[in-house]
């Protein structure tokens, strides 16, 4: 949709400007700021209809919903920021049920005195992100708070998916006996979004691995559409997603340390800041848990696709009424990889 500078009398700086109370007044300030700013970047057929709803067509079959908050510190990192991230993180959630992403609606709060310029920039990110994946934002919602009561911007966005026929992947659905996956190294993003809020630097600069997952997806289903459990393991990280989906099945889980992929620059980084990485968040992998006979198609199947180039067996389930999740380290002994205990690192997706 074109603008229609005419409706106002003077144009948003979108240089100098910044967000005040009355851009979420509901008046014609807020049109002004979503007519020039959120449709000049996100705009769609359904969106353009300016109602307070999205009203679609859905295929048949199955459809999954999820949502999610964003409220990472600092709002832009190396590798992206919270406009991809508010794409990225909702459209893996529906795309660890199998589906494939639909549609999404998103909700910004905004603090006032936040510069329209990095409000453009971010609203830009998430077009691109939206673009790339080949989802649109259909509907949304914009709210302003007073200066010191936010914290620039959080977003939330909303998913709507497809779950193909013979698809039935759940938390709860993980066998003794399975093989444990991952779709690569672990501990980028969180890693990278820590050194950037504490100004820290590295030999090899660290990039937020921040990726939509579901073209991975559709090619792992196509080759197994058997897959017991899929999940990204974002806050929590490894160790905890794996205690979650042992708790969810009855089981537990036996992992190798020495076939966990984690690049030798964030291990070091997690060695200086006291971190472990088996609980930093991932924003861009995935971990797959699928009958043993499937784990090497599967393997093949995500090595040829650039988000799984690095995917690795990285241990299998075993029966366990306790469901503990336990690690053989790389000098033989066993530890238990336990839930993660209070906040390793705040505002982290």
């Amino acid at each position: 949709m074109s603008p229609q500078p005419k409706r106002f009398a003077q144009r948003l700086n979108l240089r100098e400007g910044t967000v005040d109370m009355t851009h979420g007044s509901g008046g014609r300030a807020m049109a002004q700021l979503i007519e020039e700013l959120f449709m000049q970047h996100l705009d769609n057929p359904l969106l353009r209809q300016a109602n307070d709803q999205a009203a679609f067509d859905v295929p048949a079959g199955r459809l999954v919903m999820s949502t999610d908050g964003h409220v990472i510190s600092p709002l832009f990192f190396p590798g992206g920021d919270i406009g991809s991230l508010a794409v990225h993180g909702t459209l893996n959630d529906v795309a660890m049920a199998g589906a494939r992403p639909l549609y999404l609606a998103a909700g910004f709060i905004l603090e006032e005195g936040f510069p329209l310029a990095d409000l453009a920039r971010i609203v830009a990110s998430m077009a691109a992100a939206c673009n790339k994946a080949g989802v649109a934002v259909v509907t949304g919602d914009t709210k302003v708070v007073e200066r010191g009561k936010g914290d620039g911007v959080f977003i939330t966005t909303t998913g709507v998916g497809r779950v193909p026929a013979g698809v039935n992947i759940s938390g709860d659905r993980a066998r003794p006996g399975d093989a444990i996956l991952v779709s690569g190294s672990l501990g980028d993003h969180g890693v990278a979004v820590m050194a950037s809020r504490e100004n820290l630097s590295f030999d090899t600069r660290i990039e937020s691995d921040s990726a939509a997952l579901h073209e991975l997806v559709a090619a792992m289903v196509a080759v197994a559409p058997g897959i017991h459990c899929l999940r990204d393991p974002t806050r929590g990280g490894l160790a905890t997603t794996l205690n979650e989906l042992a708790q969810q099945s009855g089981v537990g889980m036996q992992l190798e340390e020495t076939q966990i992929p984690i690049k030798p620059a964030v291990a070091a980084a997690c060695e200086l800041l006291g971190l472990d990485p088996l609980y930093i968040a991932n924003e861009g992998k995935l971990i797959c848990i699928c009958a043993a006979e499937d784990a090497e198609p599967l393997l093949e199947a995500m090595r040829s696709h650039p988000l799984g180039a690095d995917a690795a067996q990285i241990g299998q389930v075993i029966e366990d009424p306790q469901g503990f999740v336990r690690l053989r380290t790389a000098f033989g002994g066993q530890r238990v990889v336990d839930w993660l205990t209070g906040e390793q690192l705040p505002r982290i997706c």
